[in-house]
């Protein structure tokens, strides 16, 4: 008789893990004071709030809410003033926009290797890749596990070059006591619909720059001068990115849960390492003492195939998933993704730019082989949940034979 469910057997649960997102009438009560307020955007005082107290908590002097989180990217990048003829180095394993913004700038994305045991890009293969064009390197904190900014940083001072940090995944999220997003030239946020902290769509930069600061309002808010104040005055090119007062009222709300679903997240990852080291066909990501705060927007794991009866990664994950566990199987090769051989792109990066050969090793292995992850709702759960999440695992271990062929 089959023991597997995805044969006919009996699932380790049927019961759903935690909702996402969570909300009360406290939401309710705050889009309703915005509709009769009569004030829905164009920089309301629930975003001004959102500004100031995001800011504060991430550790920064300044924040600018936006439309959503690819835009925040978008933003900094023509800050900085980087276009065509630059380069900005990315790590391959993430979401698109990371890659996408730098193409939406006219400048070259340049791919580094990520590390095994982290899934966070690689300080050595980032240094490698540093050219005499290269301005700026994109870091991401992929799942909420924050970058070695004690290296980049280092990388920075010598080459004179930007980090930019990527923490769509890593509101709360810490490096040595400091907050990401306060630690290099500038952060990005993301508010979509998946994320620890949502109002459905929306972003934020936060930075210690006041030049910076001043440029990327501007930028946010159609070209205006923010110390001018004058209305009809454009010193800079700009676009409308400004963030409405509906998705800042539900974030000022979304925030007073923020702390204590981040340390439930917390203490549940640390169990389901704990479990899942014991089983020979899985892996965990490397504990760093120095990111002492981790947001776990995405709890990353590896499986090992070879100690699996050589089962697939997807086959793996199609079990998982019969017994009840929402396993995803992470990220793509961004250096593979068809944007990057359209016409656009080719005209973006010129005749002599192609990513058709570009092999990294340990993106290769994550994406293709080896990673996997869990949302973070599903860490929000009891001890329970995380008990069955890696009865699934040995179940689908003990029972590989089933699955094999």
């Amino acid at each position: 008789m089959a023991k597997c469910a995805i044969n006919g057997g009996s699932p380790v649960r049927t019961d759903p893990f935690p909702r996402w997102p969570v909300y009360d009438e406290k939401e309710r009560e705050a889009l309703l004071k915005v509709l009769d307020s009569g004030v829905w955007g164009t920089l309301g005082p629930e975003v001004l709030k959102f500004n100031e107290k995001f800011a504060a908590y991430q550790g920064s002097k300044y924040g600018i809410a936006v439309t959503n989180g690819t835009v925040t990217l978008e933003i900094l990048l023509r800050a900085l003033e980087i276009g065509p003829g630059d380069e900005v180095i990315v790590p391959p394993y993430t979401f698109n926009a990371t890659v996408s913004s730098v193409l939406m700038v006219g400048a070259t994305p340049v791919f580094a290797d990520i590390e095994s045991d982290t899934y966070n890009i690689d300080p050595a293969s980032a240094e490698k890749a540093i050219t005499k064009n290269t301005k700026a390197v994109i870091v991401v904190h992929v799942g909420g596990r924050a970058c070695d900014m004690d290296a980049f940083a280092a990388t920075a001072a010598k080459h004179g070059l930007y980090i930019l940090e990527d923490a769509a995944h890593a509101t709360g999220s810490e490096w040595k006591g400091t907050r990401v997003g306060a630690i290099g030239t500038a952060g990005s946020f993301s508010f979509q619909a998946s994320k620890n902290l949502t109002a459905g769509e929306g972003g934020i930069i936060t930075t210690n720059d006041e030049t910076l600061y001043d440029k990327c309002f501007s930028i946010h808010h159609c070209g205006r001068d923010i110390k001018s104040g004058i209305w009809y005055d454009h010193p800079n090119i700009g676009t409308n990115a400004r963030m409405s007062e509906w998705q800042a009222a539900i974030l000022n709300i979304q925030m007073e849960r923020l702390d204590s679903q981040l340390e439930t997240r917390m203490a549940n990852a640390a169990y389901l390492d704990e479990r899942l080291a014991e089983i020979p066909c899985m892996g965990i990501m490397r504990q760093d003492p120095r990111a002492n705060r981790i947001a776990y927007h995405l709890y990353l794991f590896k499986f090992f195939k070879e100690h699996c009866k050589n089962l697939s990664k997807e086959k793996f994950i199609e079990a998982v998933k019969a017994e009840g566990i929402p396993a995803a199987p992470g990220y793509a090769r961004l250096y593979k993704q068809g944007m990057l051989a359209t016409r656009e792109a080719k005209r973006i990066l010129g005749a002599g730019v192609s990513y058709e050969n570009t092999y990294l090793e340990n993106a290769e292995k994550a994406s293709e082989q080896e990673g996997m992850w869990l949302l973070h709702n599903v860490l929000l759960g009891t001890r329970k949940d995380m008990d069955d999440i890696a009865d699934a695992f040995i179940k689908i271990y003990e029972n590989a034979d089933e699955l094999v062929g």
